[in-house]
């Protein structure tokens, strides 16, 4: 827990490939809001609905569809099916229009946090993978709550939000935004999962590091 001021904030560190299920905690800022054996289980149960046993292999068991079984590296559809089951919605933003239409200062209640996916190099660049991070207004100041900080680092205002975001963008990273309004119709999670079936989302299927 990280003291800001007054204010008190959840932010959990990175380990092995678990940036996603770090990246769901920041943004519910609860310790437990997710755990490991819940995002296996709901990868398995994606694993399920999906299963094809002419492609099993040794390997499976090891190498899941949507994780692997000891380092995490959860993918997209996990995040949807778990924020699904909180009752929230993933809107996909659109690139091509970058951060200025994303409204940073409406309700709180309406605009939970934004979810970035970015490309990552490690090792002098030799392992190229993506990585999960939050960001989320607390007491009114945005935070970027990415697991690979050893600190949350606060935005100076919306404006900064924006220019970073924009930055992301043009660097290959993919802007989600997760809201808590149900009646959300753009892009909303059935619609990512049918952009994802037909291959027209620029990300990688397993994206985290």
């Amino acid at each position: 827990m990280a003291s800001e001021g007054n204010t008190q904030i959840y932010h959990e560190r990175q380990k092995l490939q678990f940036c996603l299920l770090h990246a769901l905690n920041n943004l519910f800022q609860q310790k437990d809001a997710f755990s490991r054996p819940r995002l296996n289980e709901i990868a398995e149960r994606l694993g399920v609905e999906e299963t094809n046993k002419e492609t099993w292999t040794p390997l499976s068991v090891l190498f899941k569809p949507h994780h692997n079984a000891l380092t995490g590296n959860y993918d997209i559809n996990v995040l949807i099916a778990a924020l699904e089951d909180k009752g929230k919605n993933v809107v996909w933003h659109d690139r091509r229009k970058g951060a200025n239409t994303i409204d940073l200062d409406g309700a709180e209640d309406a605009l939970m946090g934004i979810l970035l996916n970015v490309p990552v190099k490690r090792f002098a660049g030799l392992w190229k993978s993506r990585h999960w991070v939050t960001l989320r207004k607390i007491d009114g100041v945005w935070y970027d709550l990415d697991s690979d900080l050893v600190v949350p680092q606060a935005f100076e205002d919306s404006g900064r939000v924006r220019e970073f975001l924009d930055y992301i963008i043009g660097h290959g990273g993919e802007v989600l935004l997760i809201m808590n309004n149900e009646q959300i119709t753009l892009y909303a999670c059935s619609t990512c999962k049918k952009l994802l079936s037909q291959g027209r989302i620029g990300i990688s299927e397993k994206a985290a590091n």
